[in-house]
Formats: C-alpha cells, sequence, structure tokens
C-alpha cells in the first residue's frame, strides 16, 4: 500500500493531469493506493471543478477512504512533539502519521515538508 498526499491529488486530478499517467501506472504494477480523509479533506476544500471531484470519486471512492482514527492520532501527537517547528504542519504530520501508523510509504511532491519525521517513507515514483 502507498500512502498519497494531497500534492499527488491536485497533479493527478486538475489542470494538465500530469502525474495521472504515473498513478494509472503504479495501480498496473499491482500497488494499492489509499487515500486518508485528511489527504480527502485538504482536497475538497480547495477550489475544484465538478469533473475533479468525480475524476477523485471514480479512483476513490467514499467507502475507500482511510479514517484518521485513534491509533493515526497517537502517532500524529508523537510526530508533532518530536519534531522542530511543528505549529503549521499539523495537516502535513497527520497525513504522514496514516502512512506510518499502516507501515506504508507516502507518495509526495514537496518532499521537504515530510523529510525530518522519524519512521515515515517517502515513494520513489
Amino acid at each position: 500500500m502507498i500512502f498519497l498526499d494531497t500534492s499527488v491529488i491536485i497533479e493527478s486530478f486538475t489542470g494538465s493531469q500530469r502525474l495521472l499517467p504515473s498513478l494509472r501506472r503504479t495501480i498496473q504494477r499491482g500497488e494499492r493506493l489509499a487515500l486518508s480523509s485528511i489527504v480527502l479533506y485538504e482536497w475538497l476544500r480547495g477550489p475544484r471543478f465538478p469533473e475533479e471531484i468525480n475524476l477523485q470519486e471514480h479512483a476513490f471512492p467514499e467507502d475507500s477512504i482511510l479514517p484518521f482514527g485513534p491509533g493515526e492520532a497517537a502517532v500524529a501527537a508523537m510526530i508533532y512533539r518530536t519534531v522542530k517547528r511543528p505549529r503549521g504542519r499539523e495537516a502535513d504530520l497527520a497525513i504522514a502519521a496514516c502512512a506510518i501508523h499502516h507501515e506504508a510509504p507516502l507518495w509526495t511532491l514537496n518532499r521537504a515538508d515530510f523529510r525530518d519525521i522519524p519512521g515515515l517513507v517517502l515513494f520513489e515514483a
């Protein structure tokens, strides 16, 4: 399983959809892609066109979204107490916590935002 960061969803389903071919190739290789409720929240709060929402819902139906539950919350709190300058990064820390909790790599385009998070593995596309 590979957790997706919001940056990957945005670059896959909006504008030129430049990452959509990579997303499709990754799925064709047999990888399972996961979306957390935190990423869904970040995605939905942005300005989205109906066709973009439809693409996302087709690829990641509501019943496939993984919740941010107590296990993920505990990991996120530990990360918050561990990293330098956690304020303002709460969503990124929660996204990282989901990947760590599920022992999965995180696919992001913003690698610098996640480099200092202990135990997080970043996916190499």
